[in-house]
């Protein structure tokens, strides 16, 4: 991320900080550049961070430990979660407790299953149980949160990071699945659910409406907050001119 880029990102979370802080969901800043997490980091409606081995690895982070602990060390007052690296549940659990020690404020990211599709479920019923604080990631459905909620009760604090957006770009409304999630949830104090991969700004107020816990939100999606109650006749009279201008820049012609 450019300085330019940056200067105009928190321009515009400060211009709509107000209606952002009159939302009940919790809005983490998703992504894996330091600079940009750290500006995030000076907004107050920004609770906390996530992260993942993918977004890692387009910022260009070529050491996962080092770059953790910087970002732990420049901010060790709001959750921040950690994904395990490998696919094998022994590994996983050893590079959880060594997550989990770089911080009180660590969250580690267990995959809900391994790439061989074998669930995760009792790592997970074992770290909660051990006092490590848990995020279940890439989870999708109503089954999958019901046989991680057996497994948490009594434990340690922990997210269920529910990808709505992935479930979406199935053609499946994600709000009644969040939903019933949600709803299960409610018997379980230790337990908040997150919205991943969120595709649009509105799927902010989508997440407050349903009484979800936590959205995880991008840099994109934060640039889109100066369109929040754009007046829609302008945005229409905007469009045309950018379609006219392309077209004129374009050369088009018409014989």
């Amino acid at each position: 991320m450019d300085n330019l880029q940056r200067t105009d990102i928190i321009a515009t979370m400060e211009r709509y900080s107000n209606k952002l802080k009159d939302l009940r969901v919790k809005i983490y800043a998703d992504g894996a550049n330091l600079a940009g997490m750290l500006d995030a980091y000076q907004h107050p409606y920004i609770k906390g961070f996530t992260t993942n081995p993918t977004l890692m690895r387009k910022a260009g982070i070529t050491n996962y430990q080092s770059f953790a602990e910087n970002l732990l060390k420049a901010i060790p007052d709001r959750p921040i979660s950690l994904e395990v690296l490998s696919d094998e549940f022994s590994e996983m659990e050893r590079q959880a407790h060594l997550i989990a020690g770089w911080g009180e404020n660590v969250y580690v990211k267990i995959p809900v299953m391994n790439t061989r599709r074998e669930p995760s479920y009792e790592l997970v019923k074992r770290l909660s149980h051990s006092g490590i604080k848990v995020n279940v990631t890439a989870v999708m459905t109503l089954v999958q949160v019901n046989d991680i909620l057996k497994r948490i009760v009594g434990g340690s604090p922990c997210y269920i990071s529910v990808f709505a957006g992935r479930i979406a770009d199935t053609g499946r409304d994600p709000l009644p699945i969040i939903g019933e999630m949600l709803t299960a949830l409610r018997l379980l104090p230790n337990a908040e659910l997150i919205w991943a991969s969120p595709r649009e700004l509105l799927n902010i107020f989508q997440a407050d409406s349903l009484g979800c816990h936590i959205i995880t939100v991008t840099n994109d999606i934060l640039k889109k907050m100066e369109l929040i109650g754009k007046d829609l006749n302008e945005y229409s009279l905007e469009t045309v001119k950018m379609f006219y201008h392309d077209a004129k820049q374009a050369k088009y012609n018409l014989i």
